[in-house]
């Protein structure tokens, strides 16, 4: 339902940011939530007893989309044994001085485990892209920086790296919170006025805000470019916090699910062992 299609134009204005709501109630959204939460303990519980695949999950959006809340809310229930979650902000020198996807790659999730990256690779053709003059920065040869290839080199770079992964055990799903621009004004107003919420105001987050239709586009461009049959773009209509929470984690479930996982079973040796050891106890 939120899946975007491959290789077919995307124009976020005739994407909904809001839909009727799964839940009925605040009640039924905490029953629901719960819900999902414990199913994914069970499927985290599967992951890591199986050993065979990993599970990255990518979370972008626009400022305020509720990125953190999803992670707060939907895999607070996750054993942290088995969950790393990472932030990507501006590079370090270290990073800049490498290939743009060096810095996420390093902390791609191991077999049994789930990797969350608030904000990821995508940020390079996104931020970057709407900021060019931050291109400047990386070093790389003017050849490269010709504006009518550079974001089609880097879609296939990024689509490549997601491939292999694909065919070496990693699940990658990938959610855009998608926001309407009255609701993030909404939501800054929040962070100005309660006394609780003005630690996350940022001045940026305005002049950003100003860019909003160069943001769009270049959303666009991307979620059309990079939404494959390995690792699809899911476009969650995100004005309705709770209703967004549901249908990520309910997508996150649909994609473990189809993995197939199962419990390891103890062959005759080790059956045979664990009877030994029970006849010592």
């Amino acid at each position: 339902m939120f899946e975007v299609r491959q290789e077919a134009p995307v124009d976020l204005r005739k994407c909904p940011t809001l839909i009727e709501p799964f839940y009925t109630s605040k009640e039924h959204y905490k029953d629901l939530l719960a819900e999902h939460v414990k199913e994914l303990q069970e499927q985290q519980g599967l992951l890591y007893a199986s050993g065979h695949h990993a599970v990255l999950l990518i979370l972008q959006g626009m400022d305020t989309a509720g990125k953190d809340g999803v992670i707060k809310h939907v895999v607070s229930g996750v054993n942290p044994q088995g969950c790393e979650v990472f932030s990507f902000r501006q590079p370090s020198s270290e990073e800049l001085a490498h290939d743009f996807l060096w810095r996420s790659t390093c902390r791609l999730p191991e077999r049994g485990r789930i990797g969350i990256f608030n904000r990821s690779y995508y940020e390079e053709v996104l931020v970057v892209r709407v900021h060019p003059e931050l291109l400047k920065v990386q070093g790389l040869p003017d050849a490269l920086l010709d504006d009518r290839s550079i974001w089609k080199d880097r879609y296939r770079s990024i689509v490549d790296l997601e491939d292999h992964l694909g065919r070496n055990g990693t699940l990658v799903i990938k959610v855009f919170l998608h926001l309407s621009k009255d609701e993030q004004r909404t939501r800054l107003l929040a962070r100005l006025d309660e006394p609780r919420k003005t630690w996350k105001f940022n001045p940026g987050d305005i002049r950003e805000r100003d860019l909003w239709d160069q943001y769009r586009k270049a959303y666009e461009a991307c979620l059309g470019a990079t939404s494959t049959s390995t690792a699809p773009w899911y476009a969650v209509p995100a004005d309705d916090k709770k209703n967004a929470r549901l249908i990520v984690s309910q997508v996150i479930l649909d994609a473990m699910k189809q993995l197939g996982m199962r419990w390891p079973e103890a062959d005759k040796a080790r059956l045979e062992e664990l009877r030994s050891i029970r006849n010592q106890l």
